[in-house]
């Protein structure tokens, strides 16, 4: 089984470490002067080495004692892929083919929270989606990677709802930057899991529940762009850095191309899970409100 590593925040103090069942082993703990982040060790390109001197350590801290923040809090980047799904590109119902190149748009790193953590409905809309993503964090930087070696660039894996404020993505003609990017309005996590063969990423089963109820399920085979061509697509126009976050579009079945739209509401329990990389789990509260 492929380690998990997660950043957390303990008593107000951020850390990073490894999860496993008998509790969180705090590697910021042993190796903080040497790698204050985790971001900081995917740069150094130690995954592999921490797990291996943390396999027989006792767990420093139970499960309950800290929260999940997103594996890569301070990430330079995070570039997100709209419409990456032959069928979401049909849910546009405009007639038209698939896009000849990736849509693209950037979101803020405040825009997340980590999983357990709840998403926040802001007072501005009612309108608050989810979209289940598989997430490419990068490991080793560079700028016009070739395709056919744009995996060896991948440092790890995790998941992402990428909650939306539907309404609000239509404020401006040409941008959806302002309904993609509502503070606590989506999340990513629970885990950075170790990239280590493509079979990993060839053909992966994604699925977004409700409240238990399937609402998204598809396999990455099916993706319109695959996850080396957007890593040598994005690398032409900016250079990618360690721990920047590839979040790689959502299958069909959004709340929005409901009839009637479903929209997420507080009390509901979104599940984002994928093979090998666990389950990404979030309540959802208004903004404002404590969570319970």
């Amino acid at each position: 089984m492929l380690p998990k590593f997660i950043s957390f925040s303990n008593q107000g103090r951020p850390g990073y470490g490894l999860v496993r069942e008998d509790g969180i082993v705090d590697l910021s703990r042993h190796y903080g002067d040497r790698w204050p982040t985790l971001r900081a060790v995917v740069a150094a390109g130690a995954l592999d080495e921490l797990a291996r001197e943390a396999q027989g350590w006792m767990a420093d801290l139970v499960h309950t004692a800290i929260h999940y923040e997103i594996p890569i809090p301070d990430a330079e980047k995070i570039i997100c892929v709209g419409v990456n799904y032959p069928d979401r590109n049909a849910e546009y119902k405009d007639g038209q083919e698939a896009p000849p190149y990736p849509s693209l748009f950037i979101r803020l790193a405040r825009s997340f929270v980590g999983h357990d953590e709840p998403l926040r409905r802001p007072p501005e809309s009612v309108q608050l989606d989810y979209e289940g993503e598989i997430v490419v964090v990068i490991g080793r930087g560079g700028r016009r990677i070739p395709a056919e070696h744009a995996l060896e660039h991948v440092a790890g894996l995790s998941l992402c709802n990428e909650g939306t404020i539907r309404d609000w993505v239509r404020h401006a003609k040409f941008n959806v930057t302002q309904g993609k990017n509502f503070d606590g309005s989506g999340a990513i996590g629970p885990y950075l899991v170790p990239f280590s063969d493509p079979a990993q990423l060839s053909d992966i089963t994604l699925e977004t529940s409700v409240n238990g109820a399937v609402r998204q399920h598809d396999r990455t085979g099916r993706m319109i762009f695959p996850f080396a061509y957007l890593i040598a697509y994005i690398s032409t126009f900016t250079t990618l850095s360690p721990g920047d976050m590839i979040v790689t579009g959502t299958p069909t079945g959004a709340g929005a191309r409901h009839d009637p739209p479903i929209w997420l509401k507080p009390g509901d329990v979104v599940e984002v899970r994928a093979d090998g990389l666990g389950v990404l789990r979030n309540g959802v509260i208004d903004e404002g409100e404590s969570p319970c």
